[in-house]
């Protein structure tokens, strides 16, 4: 798959979903410590996301490394905004800025539902 056809499926991914997690493995059954903990904290927070198995598809896997400019993974975006990895996500979600921008982005979320 050529890189250009390769971003147009990551752009239909985060246009399309509001949540769109890029990871290894499944949000059921993650592939690596660092997915797991990014997919436990969006279940924390109650958001409801696509889970994108990277492992799937190696052209998927490079490339969105390349898109994002970014060389890990997992990646979150939302709303098609690139937020981060693991690292930041947990950050993200430990000072309260995370549930924070979802309600900012309007993405509804179990925390804000209660």
């Amino acid at each position: 798959m050529s890189d250009t056809a390769v971003f147009e499926r990551i752009k239909q991914e985060i246009n399309e979903n509001d949540v769109v997690l890029y990871m290894k493995g499944t949000p059921v059954f993650p592939m690596c410590g660092f997915s797991a903990a990014v997919v436990q904290v969006l279940n924390h927070v109650g958001v409801k996301f696509k889970g994108v198995d990277v492992l799937a598809d190696p052209s998927i896997r490079q490339g969105i490394k390349d898109f994002a400019s970014w060389p890990t993974i997992p990646q979150l975006y939302v709303k098609g905004e690139f937020i981060g990895g693991c690292d930041i996500i947990r950050e993200m979600y430990e000072s309260g800025e995370l549930t924070e921008m979802f309600t900012t982005k309007g993405v509804a979320t179990e925390a804000a539902a209660s």
